[in-house]
């Protein structure tokens, strides 16, 4: 009596990539490009020029002397610059499914913003930017920075010479929680909060200080040693804007980074695990393929 044939083993079928390992852990679902990157160095050289430039600035030079048009002057270009950023950010990487959680994102810091306007320093927002930037990437944060803090100055009647500054120090802010270096063994859980939370106490700090230097030098109606001397040094400018932050500022500063621990502590992983859910469903940069039937 002979055997039966045995049947054949189906022969197993090519494993099917899963949705949510589209985008790898540590790695931004939006990448930046050479053109973006090189955009970005453009418009953060514009800009670092537009804070600084009153402190080399010849006293004497035309420049000085048209002190009170700069701020229009530089709020036209910088616009125009973080346009450009933003074409090019989209042109390398921005679908329509990172576009709309861009839209969400930034409609959500921008209504947070105005809860604590005007109240020591209390501004939720900037928790929200740490950790958008941190799960989306410095190019992601970048343009959402920017995009929120205009959105909020609408919304809030915040337009002004200000506005431009106010987006490419908040576009910094978001970015650089961009850069921090990625999940890993020793850099998750508890650990990874902690890192956003120092970083948003030092970035709340900085933002302060950087949009101080925004406006103090053309503060000269103020007849102290605190005041911006075009006829000074550097040495001495600099010691006089560090007396002008802690006299005038310090407070909102320091409330600013203390919201933005605490929310970071006891928000932050909540959040976190909602945003890498979020673009791991998205699955931003994911090829669409066709399978024949």
């Amino acid at each position: 009596m002979t055997a039966a044939p045995r049947p054949e083993a189906a022969a197993p079928s090519p494993p099917r990539p899963d949705r949510d390992s589209r985008v790898r852990p540590g790695s931004p679902p939006v990448r930046l490009g050479p053109r973006s990157v090189a955009s970005l160095v453009l418009v953060s050289a514009v800009g670092a020029a537009g804070f600084t430039w009153p402190l080399f600035a010849d006293p004497g030079s035309q420049v000085g002397t048209h002190a009170q048009d700069a701020p229009w002057l530089f709020t036209g270009l910088l616009v125009l610059l973080v346009a450009v950023v933003a074409a090019t950010i989209s042109e390398s990487g921005l679908g329509p499914k990172a576009v709309a959680m861009l839209g969400v994102l930034a409609a959500t810091g921008a209504a947070l913003r105005p809860i604590g306007a005007g109240t020591a320093g209390i501004e939720p927002m900037f928790f929200l930017m740490v950790l958008s930037g941190r799960v989306l990437g410095p190019g992601f944060g970048f343009v959402l920075g920017n995009v929120t803090m205009f959105a909020s100055a609408l919304l809030t009647g915040g337009v002004g010479p200000w506005l431009p500054f106010q987006m490419l120090a908040m576009g910094w802010f978001t970015l650089g929680a961009g850069l921090l270096p990625g999940p890993g063994r020793w850099l998750r859980g508890r650990a990874e909060v902690a890192l956003l939370a120092v970083y948003g106490l030092v970035a709340a700090f900085a933002y302060g200080t950087v949009m101080n230097l925004a406006g103090w030098p053309f503060m000269g109606a103020l007849a102290s040693n605190i005041a911006f001397d075009p006829h000074a040094g550097l040495a001495a400018n600099l010691t006089r804007f560090l007396a002008y932050c802690l006299a005038t500022s310090l407070g909102w500063d320091l409330g600013r980074a203390v919201v933005t621990v605490v929310l970071t502590f006891f928000l932050g992983p909540a959040v976190l695990k909602a945003l890498r859910r979020a673009t791991r469903r998205a699955a931003f940069e994911a090829p669409v393929a066709f399978e024949h039937a």
